[in-house]
């Protein structure tokens, strides 16, 4: 089944202790395509400017991502420059060119308007919900911020989470979108809201997933090296919601899988800089990955012993 998302595409200049690359193909919706096109066909929606060249296009395009929602507007694309060297896990924004993305309003072509998946990737909360206006009845639509929509559009990003059924936040950002300190009555509060799928996604610690019917945590993978955590979170995003469009289910099983695969494709991802980790990707790459994620959480439980009388 078809899935459609809608964010931004980039031109990221990235510092981490390994190193350091300058414009490389970045974007939430760059990496959430790049994932979430192993399990299911792909619609992306966002605005590039006229310095987007052929290359970048024909990487997207040969990887089956649809490119019909891919608008090119006179300036210069999205440009993002960060440093990691302080904090692996909190990037310093040194440089941030809105460019053409500080006018997008996205124009959903009339053939994905029937979509049944949807994801709403990082974005104005306002600008979010008038892609909703433009679909028809989707099954599933899910939906990703950060801290700066909840600290600026904090009613409106409320507003918009209320029309969703599934939400992926990091545990820092769900914590500040609550008030709460904890993770569970967190996630319970943003339940309450209207969504019934909540995702917590933890970095290093894995990823929560709650449901009117419990929770399962799936462990991330142990890496010897961590290059680059841009798009992480997105490439999560996408490995969940592929599985799911993939499989056209909703089920318990379906997601718990969505959330494993959302940890294995992120893997992949924070290895290399940039989306260099999923452009040469094959599936048994991702097999063997799955393989040894399954291997890491076996455990040979043994009985507990009788107690004895007396």
């Amino acid at each position: 089944m078809s899935l459609l998302v809608v964010g931004s595409v980039a031109f990221d200049s990235i510092t981490s202790p390994a190193g350091s690359v300058e414009r490389v193909l970045g974007g939430s919706a760059t990496y959430f395509s790049l994932s979430a096109c192993n399990f299911a066909g792909v619609q992306l929606v966002a605005v590039v400017g006229e310095d987007f060249e052929e290359e970048q296009t024909k990487l997207l395009d040969s990887h089956g991502v649809d490119l019909k929602g891919l608008q090119q507007e006179r300036g210069k694309t999205f440009q993002w420059v960060g440093d990691y060297t302080r904090d692996m896990n909190a990037a310093v924004s040194l440089e941030t060119h809105l460019n053409v993305f500080e006018q997008f309003n996205p124009q959903i072509p009339e053939s994905y308007r029937q979509a049944p998946y949807v994801f709403l990737a990082n974005i104005d909360p306002v600008l979010q919900r008038r892609v909703l206006e433009q679909m028809e009845r989707p099954k599933l639509v899910g939906l990703d911020t950060m801290n700066f929509w909840i600290s600026s559009k904090l009613e409106e990003l409320k507003k918009t989470i209320s029309m969703v059924d599934l939400v992926t936040l990091n545990d820092g950002e769900i914590l500040q979108l609550t008030g709460q300190r904890n993770l569970l009555r967190a996630s319970k509060m943003v339940m309450d809201l209207g969504p019934k799928i909540v995702v917590v996604k933890r970095g290093e610690y894995g990823a929560w997933l709650f449901t009117p019917h419990g929770h399962f945590v799936a462990n991330a993978l142990l890496l010897e090296r961590v290059v680059d955590p841009t798009g992480a979170g997105d490439t999560f995003a996408g490995g969940l919601m592929g599985t799911i469009a993939g499989e056209n289910s909703v089920d318990e099983q379906t997601l718990r899988r969505g959330v494993v695969n959302g940890s294995i494709m992120a893997s992949f991802t924070v290895e290399h800089f940039g989306v260099s980790g999923l452009v040469d990707l094959n599936r048994e790459e991702i097999r063997a990955r799955l393989q040894d994620f399954e291997l890491s959480r076996i455990y040979e439980g043994r009985p507990l012993p009788q107690k004895k009388n007396g």
